[in-house]
């Protein structure tokens, strides 16, 4: 098992967090990972994170539960059993499609939900029964945590994150 070590970073406002990755970042340190009890505005601009593809994937999604919809609604309605409901004959599918919308709607947007979290969970790797990854309980309360990777500059990051204003500095070995 392959062993590295990181600093653990603490603080308990998150103005001076993003004040601190700003300088952490602005020094070329590659800052592993951020741990915040609620999500702060702009901290994945501030630690350079590529923006997200769950829109695209939300539309995509979006698309096949529309048709599916389309679909299921002519083979269902149109061919396999055709009924005359309220004096609406099913000669085609265009004709009753005024009918047919507000399932399109919510066959649209429950695809769309359903597989963005299941997109989401899958690519966070958060499934049912893992072990939490979170290093400091306190994170899920009141502080804040930055975990830097430790490459024989420990020194000069431990005096750069008392400078920043960390209330506390760990040296951790992590496991891989």
């Amino acid at each position: 098992m392959e062993t590295s070590k990181v600093i653990h970073a603490i603080y308990t406002d998150d103005d001076v967090l993003m004040d601190a990755v700003k300088k952490v970042k602005a020094e070329r340190y590659h800052i592993e990972e951020i741990y915040t009890p609620f999500p702060v505005h702009g901290l994945d601009k501030a630690m350079g994170l590529a923006p997200t593809r769950i829109a695209i994937a939300s539309f995509i999604y979006g698309l096949i539960g529309l048709s599916v919809a389309i679909t299921m609604m002519n083979f269902i309605m149109i061919k396999d059993w055709p009924q005359d409901i309220g004096g609406k004959p099913s000669f085609s599918y265009i004709e009753n499609m005024p009918a047919f919308v507000p399932i399109m709607f919510e066959l649209t947007v429950f695809f769309a939900a359903h597989l963005m979290v299941i997109t989401f969970y899958l690519r966070s790797r958060m499934w049912p029964f893992k072990k939490s990854e979170n290093p400091d309980p306190r994170t899920t309360d009141d502080h804040f945590l930055m975990e830097i990777a430790v490459d024989g500059n420990e020194k000069e990051l431990t005096t750069l994150l008392k400078q920043s204003g960390a209330v506390e500095i760990n040296l951790v070995d992590k496991a891989h």
